[in-house]
């Protein structure tokens, strides 16, 4: 657990790309830390910008965001944020807003080892629960909901096999030259992959696209 945060001069990076509930959420903040600084982005993008020249002590981000102005929202942008700000920003305490915190079990390894705070707050929280999920994140808390607990173990290489085959269309020859590892190597993620999702060969129905239903019904790709 990280070490926790001082309530004085602290910087806050508030990310959604809409405009009621991004001033909804900077608004509960305001009066539990009037001294605060809040930074606010619509974008991924942006969001990067900001936290390079900030260097903010907590971010809140909804999952769902447009990656660039004008783009439309979606919940892989919001992962990729996630991603990267915690590759980049080991110790950045983070907290998630999403009804539908599912999506996040993609990033579960680096979830389980980020040095920061980590919780999901669900959008419909009262005010009170919300700044309760904000101190536990800028107290080194991990927090994820229930049935994201209890979700599938998957490892990270069986996601980026999920998503090359199902969001970018490839072969398990061009999937294995993308990964870059050998051929055989996939065949085999895709026998963990349907065991872990119970996708057993079954008459009259495509294995792969059993696989891909499954994988999308549990929230491994969008």
């Amino acid at each position: 657990m990280s070490q926790a945060v001082s309530v004085e001069n602290l910087t806050f990076l508030v990310v959604d790309d809409q405009e009621l509930a991004l001033y909804a959420t900077i608004n509960v903040l305001k009066p539990q830390y009037p001294n605060a600084k809040i930074i606010e982005a619509q974008t991924a993008q942006e969001a990067l910008n900001l936290i390079v020249n900030n260097l903010p002590d907590l971010a809140i981000v909804d999952l769902s965001m447009p990656e660039t102005a004008g783009e439309s929202a979606r919940t892989d942008a919001g992962i990729q944020l996630l991603r990267t700000l915690m590759e980049k920003y080991r110790s950045l305490n983070i907290v998630v807003q999403s009804a539908y915190p599912r999506s996040l079990i993609r990033l579960k390894p680096l979830i389980s080892s980020h040095e920061g705070g980590f919780t999901v707050a669900d959008k419909s929280l009262s005010m009170k629960e919300m700044l309760t999920k904000v101190d536990w994140a800028l107290n080194g808390v991990i927090y994820t909901p229930k049935e994201m607990r209890v979700v599938l173990e998957v490892k990270p290489e069986w996601l980026e096999m999920l998503d090359l085959a199902f969001n970018k269309g490839l072969q398990d020859k061009e999937i294995a030259k993308q990964m870059q590892i050998a051929e055989r190597t996939v065949r085999h993620y895709w026998k963990n992959v349907q065991d872990v999702l119970e996708v057993y060969p079954n008459e009259g129905q495509n294995l792969r696209i059993q696989t891909e239903i499954r994988a999308r019904e549990e929230g491994l790709i969008d």
